[in-house]
């Protein structure tokens, strides 16, 4: 990840600088390269989930299983000072139970201070759907449609999960009549990620996927699969008429190969875009979802006629009721939770959650704030540092803040057709709301 990441700043900076040249403007210097990222490979060692390791003198570290993604892990750390040893914490990204592949989070039973994650500290995933049967009658219907299935999906983790089912539902042939239908993997991380997969999977993978390697059956593996690596390959996706699915990053469709097949996809009503992870506001996914009826790709305007699925529950993070049952499993409440990584105002709910319902003392910090560990005690508040972007003019960053403008105008439009229904009144307060945000922007 971190190579595929160095090669994309490198690819940008030959783009960048090609037109820095012709303005004549300072070369842009990218934050990383490839051959950077080889070395920080290198400083790197790996070692087994609970293997206890002194890093320093003083200072020891073990890693537990978060079961979030493949070799996720939550880390012990025993600090020595003094002749005082404190215990912390650091969770991780939990991960949510019952998914496939992988194992459950593995919890840890004591700690003096925890350092813990609250990405869904305010929500639940609700129950769990049959994602087998009802990723098999999608398939089915949009195939004797004539259309293609194209998921955005996350290179790691995700891709390979999906995998998994479709390798059940051929299995089991609860898709009729389509025969051995091809299944496209269009991303190179993922490809390789997928690899890494089928390699290393002793003391990773559940006991469902681990017995099927048992049997010698490759659980992500089946007859159809094509992964295609080079761009002209991936081109040649969209050459192949018959019903398929496409896997293809980015998750989000913010880059990647995912936008130019649903370039090719979005405007035929029998094709079905399937979301199967978050969508963060703004981002292309999360305008589809919101029901946009146009979208811009490539400078294109492009009609979204597709069906446009969400499926619910799929997300490899624990929701609320995980988390607190994370922060249960520790037989002694801890001294001090330090709740971190959620969104604005999640970090402080979540907090707040532990705190008055379930008694634990926490602290959601913020950038700066400093905390004593042995005598429990905050010395410094921190405070909310905002990052603001630097405006910018033409280029590429340009282009893609003026295509989520025409997206935002095209979801403007989809919500005034789906309130087309209120009474005068409403209708009226409405347009006052939209004439003055035109008032506002209007540059004539």
């Amino acid at each position: 990840m971190l190579k595929d990441s160095a090669h994309i700043q490198e690819f940008e900076a030959q783009w960048k600088n090609r037109k820095a040249k012709r303005a004549g403007r300072e070369r842009f210097v990218p934050a990383y390269t490839m051959r950077d990222a080889q070395g920080v490979l290198e400083q790197f060692k790996a070692y087994s989930y609970n293997e206890v390791v002194e890093i320093y003198d003083g200072i020891k570290v073990r890693f537990i299983d978060a079961g979030h993604l493949l070799g996720s892990a939550s880390i012990e750390l025993w600090v020595t000072e003094n002749g005082v040893t404190k215990k912390i914490v650091f969770s991780g990204d939990i991960g949510n139970t019952n998914k496939p592949l992988i194992k459950n989070p593995q919890y840890i039973k004591e700690a003096d201070y925890v350092v813990m994650e609250s990405t869904y500290g305010d929500r639940t995933h609700g129950s769990r759907p049959d994602y087998e049967s009802n990723l098999a009658k999608l398939i089915q219907k949009t195939f004797d449609d004539g259309g293609n299935i194209v998921i955005p999906s996350f290179a790691v983790g995700r891709t390979q999960e999906i995998l998994y089912l479709i390798r059940k539902i051929k299995e089991k042939e609860l898709v009729k009549g389509h025969g051995n239908f091809k299944v496209y993997v269009d991303s190179p991380l993922a490809i390789k990620a997928t690899q890494i997969f089928s390699e290393k999977t002793k003391g990773y993978y559940d006991d469902e996927a681990m017995e099927l390697i048992e049997k010698g059956i490759n659980p992500i593996s089946f007859p159809g699969l094509v992964t295609t690596e080079t761009s002209d390959e991936s081109k040649m996706i969209n050459f192949d008429k018959r019903p398929k699915v496409i896997i293809s990053a980015s998750g989000m469709c913010e880059a990647g190969r995912i936008r130019h097949h649903l370039k090719h996809n979005l405007w035929c009503k029998e094709c079905a875009i399937v979301f199967v992870g978050f969508q963060a506001p703004g981002t292309l996914g999360n305008i589809l979802l919101n029901g946009a009826k146009k979208v811009s790709l490539f400078g294109e305007e492009i009609k979204v006629n597709a069906s446009i699925i969400r499926f619910e529950g799929t997300s490899s993070h624990a929701d609320r009721d995980g988390l607190i049952r994370w922060i249960q499993s520790f037989e002694k409440k801890p001294e001090r939770v330090f709740v971190v990584h959620g969104q604005e105002g999640v970090c402080e709910a979540f907090a707040k959650t532990l705190e008055n319902r379930y008694g634990y003392k926490t602290f959601a910090p913020y950038s700066g704030a400093q905390f004593d560990l042995l005598t429990n005690s905050l010395i410094k508040e921190g405070i909310i540092k905002r990052i603001i972007k630097k405006k910018t003019t033409g280029g590429q960053r340009q282009t893609k803040a003026l295509e989520r403008l025409r997206q935002a105008g095209a979801r403007l439009l989809n919500i005034i057709e789906l309130n087309k229904g209120l009474s005068n009144k409403e209708l009226a307060k409405f347009a006052d709301q939209v004439d003055s945000l035109c008032k506002k922007w209007d540059r004539k």
